[in-house]
Parts: C-alpha cells; structure tokens; sequence
C-alpha cells in the first residue's frame, strides 16, 4: 500500500474547514448549499448490489465496530487526495462536528491477497500504537461491500519541508527540532514492535499551519509487527530512504534509523545523501555508501551535527545507533543551543525542488496508471501464461529471464535479478500472479515511451510541447494564493526546463 495515501493534507485554511462544515448536510442541520462532485461512498450513492466476497477487516481490530456503516457516524465531504487504492475525502463527525480525514480504500483495487493483507496489517498497527503527539491518530475503522473506511486526524499544515520553506528562516536548531520529533516517533514504534519501513519527509505532515505546530507521521502501510532477534527479507520502501541491508534481504529495526539519518542529512544539505537518474543508480550508491560531507553547505554545519548523521548513517547496522540513542546524542540534547545562523539559500531551494519533483513524479505515474488499457491488462495476463512454463501458477528467475527475451526486452541481467527481487514479495524465489503483475505494469509504465508521452501530453493542456507552470499547477488543484503554486512550480520549471515530450520522458523516469 505504501505512500499512496500521503495526502491526508491539503491546501485549504482553517476558513475553508469552517465553510465545509456549514455547506456539509448533517441531519437536522440544513441543507447543502452548493453542487459538489458526488461522493461515490455517501449514503444517496452506495449499493449492496454486489457486495463483496472477502472481509478485509475480519480479525484485524475485533474491538472496534467495524462493521457500522460509515455514513451512520460521519459526513463525507470533498476529496482531499487521491492514490492507487482509493480516495482520501473531508469528514465530519456528525456528534461532535470534529473535522477529520477519512482514507476510503476501494475493494475492487485489492486485486491479491497481498493488498488484502496490507490493508489488515496497516490498521492493526495503528490501532495497536499508543496515542503520540507526532502519530497521526486513528479514529475509527468500517467496512462495506465496496471499500475500507478509515477516519483518521486531519493534518492541515502540509507536509514537512513545505513547511520549512515557508518559513523563511531555517537552521541547524529547526533542523534538529525535526530531528528529534523523527527520532521520538521511531523509538514510539520500536518500543512497540513495530518498525515503520517507510520514513521519508512526505510521510510526516504538520497538524495545524501555526509555527508551533505538531509534526505527526502517517501512512503504516508498509509497516511491520516485528519480534526481537527477527529478521526480514522483502524489499520495500522508498528508493532514496532504503538502508543497505534492505537491498540485500535481511534486516530489522535498525532501517528506521537508516531512514531518519537520510532525512537529517536532506535537512541540513536540501538533497539526499545517495542519488542517481535511476532506482537501480540510487541503490548502487546506497551499496557503495559514499556519503559528501564536504560541498557547500558542509562546511557550515557543526560537527557534531555531522557526527550524529555519520552514525545513523553507518552501514552496519548492529554500530549504528538506535533511536534512545539518537535522542541522547549530544546535538540533540543541545538542540536549543544549536546554531541559528541561517544554512542559507541553496537548502531552501534545493528543498524546493526535491519536494516539487517528487510531486510531479507522482502524479505522471499515476495518470500512465490510468491510461492503462484493458488490453493491456490482458496482454499481462497472457504474458504470465507464455513464461510460466510449466503451469505451475508461479514465475522463477529463469522463466522470467527467457520470457523477456522472447518478448523483446532489452534489461540487461543485473536489472533482470533486481526487478525479480524487489518484485518477490514473499520472497520465495518466484513470482505469483500479483507480484508479477506488479512487476509487469512498472515496466509499462516506466519504459514504455508511448506512456510517457500521453503523460507529457496530459500536462501540456495547450499542445504547445511545454509544459508551463499555469500546466502544472492545475492538477495539483493549487490555488492561485498558495505559496506553493509561486515558488514550487516556477522554481522546478526553471531548473528542470520541461520543454518537449522527449525531454518529459527523462524527467519521469525515477
């Protein structure tokens, strides 16, 4: 499931809540006062017509009624976000008038037993974790025929380095102040057997807009329940975040730090410490390990600073430190006393554009995701049957191998293995329907020119082969106020110069 739910978020004021709530029909309470997009999940639109044939909830949280119909205790409102399972809208609690986000997961996208069991585990983590101030909160969870339902807090402030570049202002003490709300959340988890798997600055959104606001982390969907001494073998996770013993399958706990140490070291320089034009580069380099402490602005960082990067950032897992003592190192106890000399401009630009990037990746891959056909969907499935040779249901290594040769492939053998390994989930050596599925619509989506072209082409709305910044900030659904419509888009426009399809290929390839 991953990031696909990021958006708990959005660019409205507190205004725009206060309006929601009056224009939102709760019963007895007057009548909406304007069209809206209909709710596919309000009570006027849904039907047990075809209901579903798995309970994704069964066993997951017995204490929790999930069985209750959702519009029974909440209004859905408008959209506020949307992923590769479902829609995440505004919702009210008809009793108290809290507004809250409600991430609504579509059944019809849970296509293998793998995404039912991700579902399940997801809230079985957020359940089982105490109430924090830096987790995003869990409220409630229903399930109908047709989707998952999961109210959660909503998260008005926008996601982390959005909200340091509006700031103006930044430091190595706002940095560590970050630092430490990250390495607070990893210890909350670990203490509770859990370890997140996916930190990255997208996954931690500020509760309210105000300077003193609480940093939360959201999404669980790639989290685990894990046991001391335990170890684990699938590949997940974000690609400039992964820890090195991620990519070679055996890991535990300690990859939370990894993780937290790759956000510091982005906090205090504006880019990750290991980059590449490709996932398949990024992870090289993640192997290789070599780490730049030395181009601007290293050279006005603290030391200590750098220090505590340096040990989170340790290769070997059982010397790097752990999230106690992460809290205990002597830059974050001294966090008021850091430096409050501004880092300078090049950080918050580079914030800037990594955070504009990411956006824009993001949503191209989800419009080629789209534009997939239905005979492409079938052309997969007859894929799976021409190398699954010996119709044993699964894909070995070696059928995968001469199944792409025969279809034309260029992958070289090295890519071959690595897609295999990030693909086999359960990681058994081969490939099941769904992993291969999987496996299949990335390379659709990511090497197949035609879609990257008709992703370009959503974009360029004007058929002018650029994409202009008026272009890019209409599918964000920005607004013409927002700081992030000024300083996002014309930043990144300028520094990545999209100006024809060929071009737009390069930008979204990973």
């Amino acid at each position: 499931m991953g990031n696909n739910f990021a958006c708990l978020t959005c660019t409205f004021t507190s205004a725009d809540v206060n309006d929601e709530i009056h224009h939102t029909r709760v019963p007895g309470r007057g009548r909406r006062k304007r069209d809206r997009r209909p709710n596919p999940f309000s009570d006027s639109s849904f039907s047990f017509d075809s209901p579903a044939s798995f309970r994704v909830l069964k066993d997951a949280i017995p204490f929790t009624p999930h069985r209750s119909r959702i519009g029974e205790k909440y209004v859905l409102g408008r959209e506020l976000g949307r992923g590769e399972f479902g829609v995440t809208y505004l919702c009210i609690d008809k009793a108290t008038r809290e507004v809250l986000a409600c991430k609504s997961i579509s059944k019809r996208k849970l296509r293998t037993a793998v995404d039912v069991e991700d579902v399940r585990r997801e809230v079985a983590i957020m359940s089982a974790l105490p109430n924090h101030p830096n987790i995003v909160r869990l409220r409630a969870a229903h399930e109908d025929a047709n989707a998952v339902h999961l109210v959660m807090e909503l998260c008005k402030g926008g996601e982390l380095f959005d909200h340091i570049v509006a700031r103006g202002h930044y430091s190595e003490r706002a940095a560590a102040a970050v630092a430490r709300t990250v390495a607070e959340v990893v210890r909350m988890c670990h203490s509770n057997g859990v370890i997140h798997r996916d930190l990255k600055p997208e996954n931690f959104l500020y509760s309210t807009k105000k300077e003193n606001s609480s940093l939360k982390v959201i999404d669980f969907g790639l989290s685990i329940f894990f046991s001391p001494g335990e170890r684990f073998s699938e590949i997940v996770g974000s690609p400039y975040y992964m820890a090195p013993e991620v990519l070679k399958r055996n890991y535990g706990p300690e990859v939370d730090i990894w993780s937290a140490g790759v956000i510091l070291y982005i906090l205090l320089c504006g880019v990750p410490p290991f980059w590449a034009e490709t996932e398949h580069g990024v992870a090289r380099a993640i192997l290789r390990g070599e780490i730049n402490f030395h181009s601007d602005p290293w050279p006005r960082v603290s030391e200590s600073a750098k220090s505590l990067v340096k040990q989170m950032l340790h290769p070997d897992p059982k010397r790097r430190l752990t999230a106690q003592q992460v809290l205990e190192h002597p830059w974050l106890q001294n966090a008021k006393n850091a430096s409050n000399v501004p880092l300078g401009g090049i950080v918050r630009a580079r914030l800037k554009q990594f955070s504009a990037m990411n956006r824009f990746k993001k949503k191209a891959m989800r419009v080629i995701a789209e534009r997939l056909s239905i005979e492409e969907v079938e052309i997969i499935r007859e894929m799976f049957s021409l190398m699954d040779t010996n119709n044993d249901g699964k894909v070995t290594y070696e059928e995968l191998k001469a199944g792409l040769q025969k279809v034309g492939s260029q992958l070289a053998e090295a890519e071959i293995k690595m897609m295999m390994e990030v693909a086999d989930v359960d990681g058994n050596g081969t490939l099941d329907y769904g992993e291969f599925v999987a496996v299949t619509i990335h390379l659709q989506r990511l090497e197949n020119k035609a879609h990257l072209y008709k992703a370009f082409t959503f974009f360029d709305k004007n058929n002018s082969s650029y994409i202009e910044i008026e272009e890019l900030r209409k599918p964000w659904q920005m607004t013409m106020e927002s700081w992030t419509t000024k300083s996002l888009t014309s930043s990144w426009v300028k520094s990545t110069r999209i100006r024809t399809a060929e071009s737009a290929t390069k930008s979204l390839l990973p």
